[in-house]
């Protein structure tokens, strides 16, 4: 199926509603549908919770999906800016959610970023976990060993840095594009519909002025990181969701993030580049759920 082919967003979320949460910190922005356990996506930086939009609606049948705008993200609280602890802070946002929502615990899947967020979560708040998804996001630990950049991609991760800031100083939908085309396999999987919901989110000021905190134009930017023997503290179930296109990293920093966890799952995507939920839906979806249900 070609990126022309799909529905709109407005038509994948149908049956779903958007609102905010508001907790004793955070305000946190959901879009939520289903019932049942409570799962929780988050999306990667400069993101925000629509790139779930072909995911949320066949997960909602089983469980009590939030798709959120990560903090400093979207409609989600955007000050005071924390640079110095910004994945423990977002991280702390989520338990705020489920507070505000009277959750004790939930599933979580994030993406990019939001594994970062999802793998503190698990290190911080266990016993708030269920089981959590690390898709296609590895930052977080402090690697002992080097990887070989996918074919044609050295540098593959300071050039999307170089989108993502460029997304902001010289914003326009062209800037917009070329850092969403980055993420995934052929550009053609980009949509107009996402390129001017993006660019709609950064033309806000507030937002705009957020994102460049988040990009490290006009702030540190500080994301810290583990060592690789706190990954096998790590205590909830572990599902690692790579891909075989990703042009930052290759399936082999998947597969070894996967086994510094103790009994941590892998789960490979071939045909998608950074944005398996949003490529290839169905696969991405089935490889949810039979972690999930099993």
């Amino acid at each position: 199926m070609t990126a022309g082919e799909w529905p709109s967003i407005y038509v994948e979320l149908l049956g779903s509603q958007s609102r905010l949460v508001r907790g004793k910190r955070y305000t946190t922005r959901v879009i939520e549908a289903g019932s049942g356990e409570p799962l929780i996506l988050v999306h990667g930086v400069g993101s925000h919770a629509e790139v779930f939009a072909r995911n949320i609606g066949t997960l909602a049948q089983h469980f009590h999906v939030y798709a959120v705008d990560a903090l400093y993200h979207g409609y989600s609280s955007l000050e005071p800016y924390d640079a110095d602890n910004r994945v423990y802070r977002q991280a702390e946002a989520v338990i705020d959610l489920m507070d505000a929502e009277g959750t004790a615990w939930a599933h979580v899947e994030g993406e990019s970023m939001g594994a970062g967020i999802a793998f503190d979560l698990g290190l911080h708040w266990p016993d708030r976990c269920g089981k959590l998804i690390l898709n296609s996001g590895s930052y977080y630990v402090r690697f002992s060993r080097a990887f070989t950049p996918p074919a044609g991609e050295a540098g593959g991760v300071r050039v999307l840095e170089a989108l993502c800031r460029e997304s902001v100083v010289k914003l326009s939908r062209e800037t917009i594009r070329a850092r969403m085309e980055f993420l995934v396999a052929t550009p053609e999987r980009i949509t107009d519909e996402l390129v001017n919901g993006q660019y709609r989110l950064y033309s806000d000021p507030a937002i705009h002025a957020s994102m460049m905190r988040v990009y490290g134009v006009t702030a540190p930017r500080s994301l810290g990181n583990y060592e690789e023997a706190v990954a096998a503290t790590l205590k909830p179930p572990v599902l690692v969701m790579w891909t075989g296109r990703n042009r930052s990293a290759g399936s082999e920093v998947g597969e070894y993030l996967a086994s510094l966890i103790p009994g941590a799952r892998y789960q490979l995507i071939a045909d998608a580049g950074h944005w398996p939920q949003w490529e290839q839906p169905a696969e991405h979806d089935q490889a949810v759920l039979d972690f999930l249900r099993g």
